[in-house]
């Protein structure tokens, strides 16, 4: 068994490709490895800002081969009466490279025909590694290609080198007008290079130590964590790692060193958010806070040399970030001397979405919808989520998210903070933009869930009206993560309100918008897409498809009581006898569903027990009777389990009444009547699912 190395040469390649590029390198290699019958053990991909490299162990130097029977024309064709053979038999062994004198007859069930065993496959591993290579590299999916010289070929950066080898040969191939090779290139700075590598063997080591890179990115990172985390110790902290930043971070270098700066201990008066971002988003580097989660005048950066004078590279790096962070000081202290109602009147300003005005008037809106919600979830903060509902875009106008911009809402909460607003209306604007995706937590009070609510409903409603509604993966205003996140919300912190009559009291605060759709049936396609996006988010969290429909079907307005009632339910799927209870009351739904239409009866779920002609349906109805109460009281308790259990109480009676019972008698009054026995059973089982759903 042998070993292949690609390594494709890069200009720098941004981070965010990288990880990417790894996946697809392992996955079209390996693909094609199995599609051409080449044995390997396993295909492994480094990705650096310099190069692609991919491995494959154990790769068997030929083709595996086979021997596959072909069948042609059936005998009768391909051989005239005399037995002489036609020229469909000539053809046929003609187009399959064989000698006619080779071809057999094969024996089907369909009759006889005329085959021809055919070995595939024997080819030269190397041979087909030269012909997929150049077809690997060219068709490698980026977000954004590039062309360089005059050349037409695309990559994601211009490539500079091409190195291919199977043990100590070189796979030959061109592609970009380059020659694969078994030279490779290192650290532009440490060791230039070129390097030949004499086996693919030998590849790893070149690489490591000729090259002076790190190959692995699980390397670089465990390297920077490693170096960062032992010089914070020495200055009495810890290093405040951001998973995304260092991800970014070990994908910007090839021969990481850690670096230790300072900042003036001054700048420590800005926000610890402010603080954070400007370290971040500008420089890349990482914040340092003492045990107790104080930041300290610290920040560490990594390097992608090792400098002869680390003392001179790191003050260039604190003059960078001391401007930077001027920059920071100098927002914060602007904004400061700004009153909340000169951002308020620079929001008239501001677009929202051009049909539906600014975001002064979205303001308006969110913070008549959270005094409205609130004054049914929440009275006692309704004054303060009405006043975090208009302020809460505030600081979209300020210099410091203007500066940065993911520092919207976290700012807003502080600056009300600072000017004299509640807590609850700092947090609640704080916390507005939550959850930001699915993973992310929800606002942890009460009015930080209102104003998130307000506002992705606000937009929800605006969108749709305009019929800005997502089709296939576009979804530029992100409304299913509005719809999700509104979900989550009501889930976790247990709110009992109409997700329809949320988004109808969002609509009707638009006032003088040239809608595009009826506002009942944007309403319509608004409480449809929601319920959708309900299912998507139940079946995600593991949920049987099935079970989720049947609950949805009975009521997907009441959030969290479809997300009770779905836990419930699939609780008792998992106990014995829900099968046969799923038969049983699915085949009343049935009955009731086709059979009731179709007698044109009226089901109003009443029944007259005069007109009952046997003992089963009358220990039905009194089963239905006895169960009842025991009903209403455990609903009204929200005891979605014990509800569900009520159903092995009643079953023994539906199951007998099936039995003994014509409910589609000649006499259409009994008829009638058995009719409305079932559907009181329908209507009562149905505000927990909808057992026609399911499928047993």
């Amino acid at each position: 068994m042998s070993l292949f190395i690609l390594e494709i040469g890069t200009e720098e390649l941004p981070a965010r490709f990288q990880k990417g590029l790894e996946k697809e390198l392992i996955t079209r290699l390996s693909s094609f490895l199995k599609e051409s019958n080449v044995e390997f053990d396993k295909v492994e991909s480094h990705v650096t800002p310099r190069r692609a490299a991919v491995m494959v162990y154990d790769i068997a130097q030929v083709q595996k081969e086979s021997e596959e029977v072909i069948p042609g024309p059936p005998v009768r064709i391909a051989y005239d009466a005399d037995g002489n053979p036609t020229k469909a038999a000539a053809g046929f062994a003609k187009t399959q490279g064989v000698d006619l004198a080779d071809a057999f007859r094969l024996e089907t069930d369909k009759g006889e025909y005329l085959a021809v065993r055919k070995k595939m496959g024997g080819a030269k591993t190397a041979d087909l590694l030269a012909a997929f290579c150049p077809e690997l590299i060219a068709h490698l999916p980026f977000a954004k290609k590039m062309k360089w010289g005059d050349q037409e070929f695309t990559f994601a950066r211009p490539v500079r080198w091409v190195l291919a080898m199977l043990d100590d040969a070189v796979v030959p191939f061109e592609v970009a007008e380059l020659q694969s090779g078994n030279e490779t290139y290192g650290h532009r700075v440490h060791a230039a290079g070129p390097f030949a590598v004499a086996n693919a063997a030998d590849y790893y080591a070149t690489i490591e130590e000729k090259c002076a890179v790190v190959l692995s990115a699980e390397k670089r990172r465990a390297k920077i964590i490693e170096e960062g985390n032992a010089l914070a110790e020495k200055a009495g902290g810890r290093i405040i790692w951001k998973d995304s930043l260092l991800d970014e971070v070990q994908g910007l270098v090839e021969h990481p060193i850690a670096c230790l700066g300072d900042f003036d201990a001054s700048f420590l008066e800005l926000p610890r958010q402010a603080l954070l971002t400007s370290m971040q988003s500008h420089q890349k580097s990482f914040g340092v806070e003492d045990a107790q989660g104080n930041l300290l005048p610290h920040f560490l950066t990594v390097l992608n040399t090792t400098p002869n004078e680390m003392e001179v590279v790191k003050v260039g790096w604190e003059r960078v970030l001391r401007a930077r962070l001027e920059d920071g000081r100098f927002f914060w202290n602007t904004d400061l001397k700004v009153d909340i109602d000169t951002w308020l009147e620079k929001l008239d300003s501001v677009i929202f979405l051009a049909p539906l005005g600014s975001m002064g008037n979205k303001t308006r809106r969110i913070s008549g919808l959270c005094a409205e919600v609130a004054a049914k979830v929440a009275p006692e903060i309704a004054t303060d989520a009405e006043r975090a509902g208009r302020i809460c875009k505030a600081d979209l106008v300020s210099e410091m998210v203007g500066e940065f911009d993911s520092l919207q809402g976290i700012m807003g909460g502080i600056y009300a903070s600072r000017k004299g607003e509640t807590e609850v209306v700092a947090q609640a604007i704080a916390e507005q933009y939550l959850p930001a995706g699915p993973d992310s937590p929800v606002p942890s009070t009460m009015g930080g869930a209102l104003v998130s609510m307000a506002d992705k409903a606000d937009t929800l409603a605006g969108c749709f009206g305009l019929g800005m509604i997502p089709t296939g993966a576009a979804d530029p205003y992100a409304l299913r993560r509005c719809c999700l996140g509104i979900a989550r919300i009501i889930i976790e912190k247990h709110l009992r309100i109409s997700a329809s009559e949320l988004f109808a009291a969002a609509q009707k605060r638009y006032e003088g918008i040239a809608w595009k759709l009826e506002e009942k049936e944007a309403l319509t396609k608004l409480n449809e897409f929601f319920a959708q996006r309900l299912k998507n988010y139940f079946t995600s969290k593991g949920y049987e498809t099935l079970l989720v429909e049947a609950v949805l079907a009975a009521d997907s307005d009441d959030v969290w009581a479809a997300d009770a009632r779905l836990k419930a339910l699939s609780a008792y799927s998992k106990g014995e006898g829900f099968d046969q209870a799923v038969l049983t009351f699915k085949r009343a739904a049935n009955i009731i569903r086709k059979q009731g239409s179709e007698a044109g009866v009226e089901l109003s779920g009443t029944y007259d027990a005069a007109l009952f002609e046997n003992d089963a349906e009358k220990a039905f109805a009194k089963a239905l009777e006895d169960v009842a109460p025991k009903f209403a009281q455990l609903w009204a308790e929200e005891d979605f389990d014990a509800l569900f259990a009520l159903l092995a109480e009643l079953r023994p009676a539906v199951d007998a009444f099936f039995d003994n019972v014509m409910v589609m008698c000649d006499d259409q009054k009994v008829r009638a009547n058995r009719l409305n026995l079932l559907s009181a059973l329908v209507q009562q089982l149905g505000r927990l699912a909808d057992f026609s759903a399911l499928q047993m």
